[in-house]
């Protein structure tokens, strides 16, 4: 098998579409696929560990990063930043990795513009229904209807956002999303300019053809 660039994915979504459920199978359908590592200016809770969880870093320190352009994206967040590196990321695509990105429109745009942008594979998840987005957010039990409420009112303004994406997959049933998943990534690490290897290749296609003169 030709050596391959790996890809950058990014999979978007409302809360409640199913986007972290289809990114976890993803990575047990290939366990080679890394989910990106986050920095963040908040300090680690119990049990975290820098590079794990997150990369942990001073306000300052964070800053220095952005101002030298080492993060593909960032944001602030309830008065801490976050954001993702870009040497880790950069390394992986060219050792042939995949990495996941689980980010919001914002942060997919930001990437997209970077000087990665060219390894992108952007997929949008979209709910059936809203009513059926709202049931989803309720059946999980984990959030007040104030919460509940601010999360639909937010997940508007993304939907929005859905012609910026390479793909759209409507998550009315959970396998049959996952399954056109795979065969979207299958076919995008395909891509002519995730395949260095084929330059090679040619060139010993062509030198064969001149030794047959």
């Amino acid at each position: 098998m030709e050596q391959r660039r790996g890809l950058l994915i990014i999979l978007s979504s409302p809360s409640g579409a199913g986007k972290s459920t289809l990114a976890r199978r993803l990575r047990d359908w290939d366990p080679s696929i890394r989910f990106s590592v986050s920095a963040t200016t908040r300090p680690p809770r119990p049990g975290e560990e820098h590079g794990r969880e997150y990369f942990f870093h001073s306000r300052a320190e964070f800053e220095q990063m952005v101002a030298r352009d080492e993060m593909l994206e960032h944001a602030e967040v309830f008065g801490n930043f976050y954001g993702s590196p870009k040497g880790p990321v950069a390394a992986a695509i060219e050792a042939g990795q995949d990495v996941l990105f689980d980010i919001d429109w914002q942060g997919g745009q930001q990437v997209r513009n970077s000087s990665l942008g060219k390894h992108v594979l952007s997929i949008f998840i979209l709910p059936p229904s809203i009513p059926e987005l709202e049931r989803r957010l309720r059946s999980r039990g984990q959030d007040s209807d104030e919460v509940i409420d601010t999360r639909m009112t937010k997940s508007r303004d993304e939907i929005s956002h859905w012609p910026e994406y390479d793909f759209v997959l409507v998550n009315d049933d959970l396998d049959a999303t996952f399954e056109r998943l795979k065969t979207i990534v299958s076919a995008e690490r395909l891509r002519l300019s995730q395949q260095p290897g084929l330059v090679d290749t040619v060139r010993r296609l062509n030198k064969e053809f001149e030794d047959r003169t």
